[in-house]
């Protein structure tokens, strides 16, 4: 079977990236499964509940996240409400949400994602991935096919991860730092990893944002209001190969289509 995990959409022009660019490469790669992060979608910063409305119309069948989306708190609900819809796993008890999901390909094959945030650099306090992932696979019963978005700024964090989870899921996809990179690989236990899938956005800019605001905020050393870049739209992600029946990775491909 086919997957394709898109990495963070950035605001209006991770949007449009989405609406223009996934359903061709939807079609090209044919895919049976599709993961998308969306803690950026609302001009950047979190997810707002017509954002949301706006992109389960599109053929997505599980929206991570990361950090950001507590950062628009009229989405709490919606996180409660959907199981298509994730925020990391490894925040304290009590949070809104779920950090774990198994939804069905056409074909009837359950596929399991688990989102997770990592501690190195990262603003907020979240438990230790490693061992939520631990926690939640116990409960995975017999899904074979399971996706991990990994929301961290360290790649050695995202690496070591990826070790320590080898032969027990069938990818860990690196998102949050918005630069796509170049080490696909398949550990020798048959798990996927790739450290950034890269933004869905505009990469004229920064990490998705005007750069004239955060050169302003590199110079000056106080606050800038951040503005979504405009041009050089892009879509990016990665696409996995994997045998349903032993949810081994085959094959992991880069993919990145410009829609500007």
């Amino acid at each position: 079977m086919n997957i394709l995990f898109v990495g963070d959409v950035v605001g209006a022009p991770g949007r449009r990236a989405l609406v223009e660019g996934l359903e061709g490469v939807i079609d090209r790669h044919r895919i049976d499964f599709t993961i998308v992060n969306i803690e950026n979608a609302a001009g950047g910063f979190g997810l707002t509940n017509e954002l949301f409305d706006e992109m389960s119309k599109m053929p997505i069948d599980v929206f991570s996240s990361g950090n950001h989306i507590w950062d628009k708190k009229e989405i709490y609900d919606a996180l409660n409400a959907s199981d298509r819809l994730l925020r990391p796993a490894n925040y304290p008890p009590g949070n809104p949400g779920r950090g774990w999901t198994v939804q069905k390909t056409a074909a009837g094959i359950p596929v399991g994602v688990l989102n997770l945030q990592g501690q190195v650099f990262m603003p907020a306090h979240a438990d230790s991935p490693f061992r939520i992932a631990d926690e939640e696979l116990a409960r995975a019963g017999d899904v074979k096919v399971v996706v991990v978005d990994m929301h961290a700024e360290a790649t050695s964090e995202k690496a070591a991860i990826s070790w320590y989870l080898d032969g027990r899921v069938s990818a860990v996809l690196g998102t949050h730092t918005h630069v796509p990179t170049a080490d696909e690989t398949i550990r020798p236990g048959g798990s996927a990893y790739l450290s950034d899938v890269g933004m869905t956005g505009a990469y004229e800019g920064i990490i998705g944002f005007s750069k004239d605001r955060i050169i302003e905020k590199f110079l000056s050393q106080t606050p800038r209001a951040f503005e979504t870049a405009k041009k050089d739209i892009r879509l990016s992600g990665a696409v996995l190969d994997v045998d349903e029946a032993t949810g081994r990775a085959r094959k992991i491909e880069r993919v990145q289509v410009r829609v500007d």
